[in-house]
């Protein structure tokens, strides 16, 4: 079946790094543009990264990312990558993987997802 997982959230102070990981089952991650979205309490959700399809190495970013989040695949593990460093408390939110329908991120851009993971909690505090 067809499903992605996130994990790696958790709680972090200022300035500390986390992992999260984006697990797909039922379809290859290289094919698919895949993309990372985030909703904190009260706000819209909002796109953070998105990696294009069929092996290529396009990947976006939102403004507020700032030089300091990388995304990254591991076609081998069929997995997704957001490494997240020098963390603020404005990145508090959870964040979410999703599919998108072709091998580009133009639906990314729109939030024009076919699949969503369920989500993993980031907190950022001291």
């Amino acid at each position: 079946q067809l499903q992605l997982v996130e994990s790696g959230g958790g709680l972090v102070q200022p300035g500390g790094s986390l992992r999260l990981s984006c697990a797909a089952s039922g379809f290859p991650v290289d094919y698919y543009a895949i993309g990372w979205f985030r909703q904190a309490p009260g706000k819209e959700r909002t796109g953070v990264s998105c990696i294009s399809g069929r092996g290529g190495s396009t990947i976006f970013y939102a403004d507020f990312v700032e030089g300091r989040f990388t995304t990254s695949r591991d076609n081998a593990k069929n997995t997704v990558y957001l490494q997240m460093n020098s963390l603020k408390p404005e990145d508090r939110a959870v964040y979410r993987c999703a599919v998108f329908r072709g091998q580009s991120c133009d639906r990314w851009q729109r939030k024009m997802a076919e699949y969503w993971g369920q989500g993993t909690e980031v907190t950022v505090s001291t």
